[in-house]
């Protein structure tokens, strides 16, 4: 499996397969597993959701760290990827934390689909 490299990639790639809404429900079960109240809808916008997500992200660096730490380990987001970011510039930092979160979590919905 080839992973996406950019967010406009991930979502093309999503609604060809029509596994956009798998993506949204996945996201939502790894939060809820993280304790991080967060719900989207099945229909929201994809820069809606790239936003609201990156401002999440963004608000657990800053505050909850711990919280943060923990949702990165429960999605299994790569250690290796992470290090490799600069971290000098938080917003920065969450917005490409982001988008590994959403490539973690399309390779989740991907693989089911594929294999299942």
């Amino acid at each position: 499996m080839q992973l996406p490299q950019t967010f406009e990639d991930l979502i093309s790639e999503a609604d060809t397969l029509k596994l956009y809404s798998k993506l949204i429900q996945q996201i939502n079960k790894d939060f809820l597993l993280a304790n991080i109240d967060l719900d989207f809808d099945i229909t929201i916008l994809p820069t809606s959701l790239k936003y609201l997500l990156h401002e999440v992200v963004f608000k657990l660096i800053q505050e909850k760290f711990a919280d943060y730490l923990n949702l990165l380990y429960i999605i299994d987001v790569s250690e290796l990827k992470i290090k490799q970011l600069d971290g000098s510039d938080t917003l920065k930092l969450s917005e490409d934390v982001t988008f590994l979160i959403l490539q973690r979590e399309w390779q989740k919905v991907w693989f089911r689909n594929v294999y299942s």
